[in-house]
């Protein structure tokens, strides 16, 4: 496959990727291209991405090496650290997945918590730009045009807010609009800055909101079928697999059952 071969002798960073889409990502770029591959996959539960890790060399074979890093978006300080304690062989990032992301409860204004707000601005703007600002200069440093892929996680939430939604709707607006200024920034470069913006997907996304409560996270697909992982991760690789001129600068993506944040047809249970 063309796409295969373009993405052969790449090495992906992918953030949030224990569970979800992260998870689904990272599996999806080694059946994708396994022959040449590195994949450096973080999140905060470093058990769980060796897991993930050892099914992804069980499935995909040794032509794909895969670095687990326990990585904490959210701190400033494991960001800044990161590049510099990755092994030699993994420095030459080429493509940046920023998927980690998080949502805290349904909360309205003027009730919503503090730490909910300061989590999901740490976790899903800030660390999403000081990942970015991390590694760019990786992509800056490719000749006079350097080169490298950015791919945001956003989300049609950041599109269309939406009641008891509003600070993680307003952190993925937020990410919206960093990405649209990122790639007026770097027009000048063959660096891609592309976004994916989901609608309804079935991952853990729901049992956090909640804090834990799994029966009301599944009160959420009730009498509908949301979009899995797999289904973004063919999206986000199929982006990093175009031709180096091509940018997928903008997708959104969402079930049949669904034609807008809040435009959504349940079957009757």
């Amino acid at each position: 496959m063309a796409m295969s071969k373009r993405l052969e002798g790449k090495t992906i960073v992918i953030t949030g990727a224990s569970s979800g889409i992260g998870r689904s990502t990272a599996i999806e770029f080694a059946r994708t291209s396994p022959k040449n591959l590195k994949l450096i996959l973080t999140a905060r539960r470093l058990d769980t991405l060796k897991e993930v890790a050892t099914e992804i060399t069980k499935e995909a074979g040794s032509g794909v090496k895969v670095l687990p890093v326990k990585l904490d978006v959210s701190k400033p300080e494991e960001i800044k650290g990161f590049v510099q304690e990755l092994p030699e062989e993994f420095r030459d990032i080429d493509v940046l997945v920023n998927n980690a992301g998080l949502v805290k409860g349904v909360a309205q204004a003027p009730s919503i918590a503090e730490d909910d707000i300061n989590l999901m601005f740490a976790t899903n703007v800030t660390g999403l730009i000081n990942m970015t600002q991390a590694i760019l200069p990786i992509f800056k440093s490719r000749g006079p045009s350097g080169a490298g892929d950015i791919i945001n996680i956003g989300s049609i939430a950041g599109r269309e807010p939406y009641q008891g939604g509003s600070i993680y709707c307003a952190t993925k607006a937020a990410v919206r609009s960093f990405t649209d200024a990122l790639r007026r920034e770097l027009i000048a470069t063959r660096i891609r800055v592309m976004e994916i913006d989901p609608g309804q997907v079935e991952t853990e996304f729901s049992i956090v909101r909640f804090y834990g409560d799994v029966e009301k996270a599944k009160k959420v697909y009730e009498g509908c079928e949301p979009l899995t992982p797999d289904d973004v991760a063919e999206v986000v690789v199929f982006m990093a697999g175009r031709r180096e001129n091509v940018v997928v600068a903008d997708t959104l993506i969402f079930p049949n059952h669904q034609a807008a944040a809040t435009v959504l047809h349940k079957k009757p249970t």
